[in-house]
Parts: structure tokens; sequence; C-alpha cells
């Protein structure tokens, strides 16, 4: 790991700012623009998420290099109520709030690794990241 930083995710002042610093830390890891904004669009979904349904939590971002690779990756903790069906929740179209229910979904898509788990009334954890070759 290159570096890290944990920024609160409570508004959506702070997706914003989850936002900007995830683009700023793609770019110094030489990611392509169409790669910059994938995980861009990946972290501000998840990012959401955090404040919409867990209630807010926090995000660990870490500049990774491995031999022949860089990466972001980006942990999103909350204390929120937790997903009862993780299955559920990563299919398109299925929301309990008001979105268009592409969110979980959309950002493993995005992302080279995704990994979520959830405990009922304990909170939800969603680790995202994306790699390029050096």
């Amino acid at each position: 790991m290159l570096r890290s930083e944990i920024l609160e995710v409570r508004s959506s002042a702070d997706v914003s700012r989850v936002r900007q610093l995830t683009r700023q830390w793609s770019a110094e890891q030489g990611f392509s623009l169409v790669d910059q904004t994938k995980i861009v669009t990946a972290a501000s979904e998840i990012g959401r998420n955090t404040v919409i349904y867990g209630g807010g939590g926090v995000v660990k971002i870490e500049a990774l290099q491995d031999p022949g690779r860089r990466g972001l990756r980006l942990t999103f903790e909350d204390k929120g109520p937790g997903i009862p069906n993780i299955e559920q929740a990563l299919r398109d179209g299925y929301t309990t709030g008001t979105g268009m229910g592409l969110g979980l979904g959309g950002a493993r898509r995005l992302s080279n690794e995704f990994h979520v788990s959830s405990d009922l009334g304990a909170g939800t954890r969603v680790v995202i990241c994306r790699w390029r070759d050096v």
C-alpha cells in the first residue's frame, strides 16, 4: 500500500468529497480517464448508499501497488440496519428506496474487485477496487 486516508461519509457534501478524492488519487495512479470515471462512479454510488441506507459511515481510500500493477481500493463501512438479502440487492432494478436500483450492481460492474458483507442491525461493508497494469 502506498498510502491511505479515512473520510467521514455522512452527507451529500461528504459523498462529493469522496468523488473528488477518488478522481485525484486515480489520476495520480495513472488511470485512464475511462477508468477514473468508472471508479469515481462506483465510489459515488456506494457513498450515496452509505448515507441514505446506512445512516452514514466512513470510507478508507487506499492507493495500492503490486508487482506489475497499481490500484485504488475503497472500503465503505456503516453501522446501519444492514442488507437483508445481498443477492437481491445486487440485482438491477431492486431498490428499497426511490432510486433506480442500479447502485450496488452498477458499482460491482464498474470495479475489478467487489465485495459486500452485511449483518442485520450491525451495518454493511462494501469494498471496491480498480487496477491498472504498469
